[in-house]
C-alpha cells in the first residue's frame, strides 16, 4: 500500500486572521444588531455551524440570533485576544479571554474555525475557564 501526498487548498492565511479578528470583536463585541448581521453575511458562509458548550446552531440566521442572546446576557463583559490568529491551512485558531474592562478575565477560551471560500463554514468556541 503506498501513501501519497494530496495537495489541499489552502485558504488564504490572511483571509483567516482578518475572519478571526472580525469574529472575536466585530460580531460578539459588536451591541448594534445591524452592524453585527452585515458582517454574519459578509463573513460567514449561509449554512454556517456554530458549536459552543451549551448549543450547536446552524445557518446565518440561527447563528445571528445566538450572537446577540450571548451579548445580551454579557453587558458588561468585553472580549480580547489573549495571543495571535494561528492559522493552518484553512483552519483558524484564537485564543481569548471575556471580562470587565481593567479587571482580571473572568473567562477564557478558543475559537476554532473552518474556513471555506474565504467564509467561516464552521466555528467551535471552547471554555477554557470561568
Amino acid at each position: 500500500m503506498s501513501t501519497q501526498a494530496t495537495e489541499l487548498p489552502v485558504e488564504s492565511a490572511e483571509r483567516i486572521r482578518e475572519l478571526m479578528l472580525a469574529n472575536l470583536f466585530a460580531v460578539f463585541s459588536e451591541r448594534d444588531p445591524e452592524r453585527r448581521l452585515e458582517v454574519i453575511t459578509r463573513n460567514y458562509t449561509e449554512d454556517v455551524i456554530w458549536t459552543d458548550p451549551l448549543w450547536t446552531v446552524q445557518g446565518r440566521d440561527a447563528f445571528a440570533e445566538r450572537a446577540q442572546q450571548f451579548v445580551d446576557s454579557r453587558p458588561d463583559l468585553r472580549f480580547a485576544a489573549a495571543g495571535p490568529v494561528i492559522v493552518c491551512r484553512d483552519l483558524g485558531y484564537l485564543a481569548f479571554n471575556l471580562g470587565v474592562p481593567g479587571q482580571p478575565p473572568t473567562t477564557s477560551g478558543h475559537d476554532v474555525a473552518l474556513v471555506r471560500d474565504g467564509r467561516i463554514a464552521s466555528l467551535y468556541t471552547l471554555i477554557a475557564g470561568r
